[in-house]
């Protein structure tokens, strides 16, 4: 079963303290919750009380943690995005980059570089397709290139991704649904290990562990 991303889907760092889990969980029950008129969905309620669930145990986080570091690949983005049609296929391609850097930058704001590598294999075609690309997000100020050619997004490029968010239906879909990219090390150990069985269950309406340690105090979810 594949493992979802909380991480991205809370839009937080996987080094947030407890607190900031806490906190972001309140602010997005509010907002998601089916009683909600205005925003709520309750299919993002679910996944909302998963992921709090599993991220504000000690225990069950770590062992999310060591499965998402086992999990294989997303699918390149190419297989449902038209990034080749003409016009259309140029801007797709502009606001894939800016979401998957703006992933980066929220997530590992300590490390917030990705390669053109890492971007040409999460996209899902050779990198002579984004030279125009990339070309024109670094002119526009929106991205930069660091010494060792790995780009990171700007102050500017933020800011067009959290205003453009709710007008651009292509970029809202790709920052609520992830577009993160895995760690060249983290590819590495999947290659070298192969795939492991994930290590959660569906019981119910919750994802579990397949084996619960015995003698640790569970934190009660928030009503």
């Amino acid at each position: 079963m594949e493992v979802p991303n909380y991480y991205e889907f809370l839009q937080i760092s996987p080094r947030a303290e407890p607190d900031t889990i806490h906190r972001v969980y309140r602010f997005l029950a509010t907002r998601f919750h089916p009683d909600n008129p205005e925003t709520g969905n309750a299919e993002k309620f679910f996944l909302l009380r998963q992921a709090y669930e599993v991220l504000s145990d000690p225990v069950r986080r770590a062992e999310y943690d060591e499965a998402c570091e086992k999990e294989a690949p997303q699918p390149p983005l190419s297989n449902s995005i038209d990034f080749m049609d003409s016009t259309d296929g140029e801007l797709n391609k502009r606001l894939a980059v800016l979401a998957m850097l703006y992933f980066r930058r929220r997530t590992n704001p300590d490390a917030p570089q990705v390669s053109l590598f890492d971007i040409e294999q999460r996209m899902g075609f050779p990198r002579e397709y984004l030279d125009f690309t990339m070309w024109y997000l670094l002119k526009k100020g929106y991205i930069t290139r660091a010494d060792n050619a790995d780009f990171t997004l700007t102050a500017d490029g933020v800011d067009f991704v959290e205003r453009q968010r709710v007008k651009i239906p292509l970029l809202h879909k790709l920052l609520t649904t992830g577009v993160g990219i895995a760690s060249t090390e983290a590819r590495s150990t999947e290659k070298k290990a192969g795939p492991a069985p994930s290590p959660f269950i569906v019981q119910g309406e919750r994802l579990v562990p397949r084996e619960r340690r015995t003698g640790v105090d569970r934190r009660k979810q928030p009503r």
